[in-house]
């Protein structure tokens, strides 16, 4: 029986489109090999996130055609939706299909079918290099390219596209206790530095029924943690059939498995976001909806919810996730820059006082709740006082971690050709001084809990220190923790904790009854 493999690149939502990928090609009885070294076909599921992103899958499709010459290579993910042409190619690929074809690709990969377009494209550059509408989205044209000399490219419009791929996805280490399950792709606005639209089209939205099914099935298997994530979770249902209201709609170029179909966009005088500012949504199709129907059809112990954006932590959502035991205590909310006039060059739709407000209101409704945030350093133009704001509020603000990212040119985006670009070594320098300064916040919030017990997950890591054998966990608050023991994985425990250690909690199992007061230090 021939093999497959996908080899997944960057965010949660690659990973879970390639968790897709896996189930077509099994359900078409192919076997999912060990590796790329040994498969019949090769899917590399690339990211585009950044210029590294685009290297790292070169460099893939390099190593698969050394290692194993005889396998068939197929490029999928946003570089290929966004480059075709440039992957085409490069030497060993064979196929190079678009997110806009993803849903089909094994039938494509494997020769039992094609799309209607056969072999066809549109190169990105009659997407985002064209005049474009009052609204910022790319216009595009009607004409397919194709010629003689390239292998086969299956990319189209990826606006005119409605499919959400849907499947849970597992980490390596959390294999059997932490699947992540999109319930929502693409996104309607349009950060100035972000090539994410433009590969992945319009927000869509897994329906309420599909979700709640895919949540019991995981719930029936065993799983006790569900993760929900999407390119902008915020956004869910928005696109979802019901009662059209005016939904408020971003600042001019702002960002953040049937959906109902969307106008595909034909010419530069239609507007990219016709569906925006009239878009069908009901009060039941709000992702705070979502997660109460999630908590009232299914016995899931606990639901994680991952990036959230901030104007969509509504008071609503944090009274939610405050008060119900059921949900993480765990707030992800970007925040890019402390500095309103680098938010306004990111077109970003929030201020930094509408962010600082946010993230005040979570942290007094949860205190102990981990609070992260994505900052970028080094976009265009940011100066010396504008990178003091951005660190002045990071060390105002009760974060417990941060994800620091320098500021990467994506071809095609505005701020790709914005002057006065940041020179990389000073750019390098304030996401080391970034780097440090949430290292030391992240060491103190975990300090707060020695001597205390917490809720976590066991996974499905064993290990040994210098203590001596660990299971590694996920408290409910994201901190990791190494309890002392080897522990069956998919269990919620109470830990002691009496230490921190190689940035980890350390803790024992807490004894039920005890009479002290507090825990015991290891």
């Amino acid at each position: 029986m021939p093999g497959f493999y996908v080899e997944n690149f960057g965010c949660r939502a690659t990973q879970a489109d390639g968790a897709a990928l896996e189930r077509q090609f099994e359900e078409r009885g192919l076997s999912r090999a060990s590796g790329t070294h040994n498969a019949s076909v090769v899917i590399l599921n690339t990211c585009t996130v950044t210029t590294g992103a685009d290297q790292d899958a070169r460099a893939a499709i390099r190593r698969v055609r050394r290692q194993n010459p005889e396998a068939r290579i197929v490029v999928t993910g946003c570089y290929a939706q966004r480059a075709p042409e440039e992957l085409a190619a490069l030497p060993g690929v064979d196929l190079v299909i678009g997110n806009s074809h993803k849903h089909q690709l094994a039938e494509i990969a494997l020769g039992s079918s094609l799309p209607t377009e056969t072999g066809s494209f549109i190169p990105l550059g009659a997407l985002i290099q064209r005049p474009t509408t009052n609204d910022q989205r790319p216009a595009t044209n009607d004409q397919r390219q194709t010629t003689e000399s390239q292998r086969p490219i299956f990319v189209s419009d990826i606006f005119a596209h409605t499919e959400l791929l849907a499947a849970p996805v597992f980490e390596a280490a959390n294999e059997r206790t932490r699947p992540n399950l999109k319930i929502q792709d693409g996104c309607d606005n349009r950060c100035s530095f972000c090539v994410i639209p433009y590969v992945r089209g319009q927000s869509r939205s897994l329906e309420t029924e599909r979700i709640v099914q895919e949540v019991n099935t995981l719930v029936n298997a065993g799983y006790r943690e569900v993760v929900i994530s999407g390119i902008n979770l915020g956004r869910w249902g928005r696109d979802l059939k019901g009662v059209t209201t005016n939904v408020e709609t971003a600042a001019p170029g702002c960002p953040g498995e049937q959906s109902s179909p969307a106008t595909a966009v034909a010419g530069p005088d239609q507007s990219a976001h016709k569906a925006l500012g009239q878009r069908p949504t009901t009060n039941d199709q709000r992702l705070v909806s979502l997660i109460g129907r999630i908590l009232h059809k299914t016995t899931l112990e606990k639901l994680r919810i991952s990036s959230v954006e901030p104007m969509d932590w509504t008071d609503d959502l944090i009274a939610l996730v405050a008060s119900e035991p059921r949900i993480a205590k765990h707030a992800h909310v970007p925040m890019q820059s402390g500095s309103d006039a680098v938010l306004r060059r990111m077109h970003r739709k929030y201020r930094p006082w509408h962010y600082r407000e946010k993230i005040e209101k979570i942290h007094a409704a949860m205190p102990q709740a981990a609070i992260g945030a994505d900052v970028m350093v080094g976009f265009p133009g940011e100066t010396d006082s504008e990178f003091d704001a951005t660190r002045r509020m990071i060390e105002d603000l009760p974060f417990t971690y941060l994800h620091v990212f320098t500021y990467s040119a994506r071809p095609g985006t505005p701020a790709a050709t914005m002057q006065n670009q940041v020179p990389v070594h000073i750019a390098r320098e304030r996401n080391r001084i970034l780097r440090e300064l949430a290292a030391e916040k992240k060491l103190a919030f975990m300090r707060s809990f020695i001597g205390k017990t917490v809720e976590a997950i066991t996974l499905n890591v064993v290990g040994n220190d210098e203590y001596g054998e660990f299971t590694e966990a996920l408290t409910d608050n994201y901190l990791k923790l190494r309890l002392r023991g080897k522990h069956e994985p998919n269990r919620w425990q109470t830990v002691c904790v009496g230490s921190v250690t190689a940035g980890s909690l350390g803790g024992n199992l807490h004894v039920s009854g005890s009479v002290r007061s507090r825990c015991p230090f290891l």
